[in-house]
């Protein structure tokens, strides 16, 4: 089973979510701990990943010799992706 860590800019962002949103997010990580790869999508042109979670995703750094976890960043479909 993969552990879990938050970078801190995805922590602010979680904060920041209605309590709904972040209980939502918070589940659907859990989920995916066993098999990651059969939830997420790589991210093209990147070594990232995303989970679609509704309207908001999440990006992740999946290290599968470690059975690490690492969640990046989180929002809005509508601002995740721009820099």
């Amino acid at each position: 089973m993969y552990d879990i860590l938050f970078h801190d800019k995805a922590k602010r962002q979680l904060e920041k979510l209605s309590l709904e949103i972040k209980k939502r997010i918070l589940n659907s990580l859990e989920r995916i701990k066993i098999r990651p790869y059969s939830y997420v999508k790589k991210l093209a042109s990147s070594k990232y990943y995303r989970l679609r979670i509704g309207h908001y995703r999440v990006i992740l750094d999946i290290i599968s010799n470690q059975l690490l976890i690492i969640v990046i960043e989180l929002g809005h479909r509508k601002k995740i992706y721009k820099k």
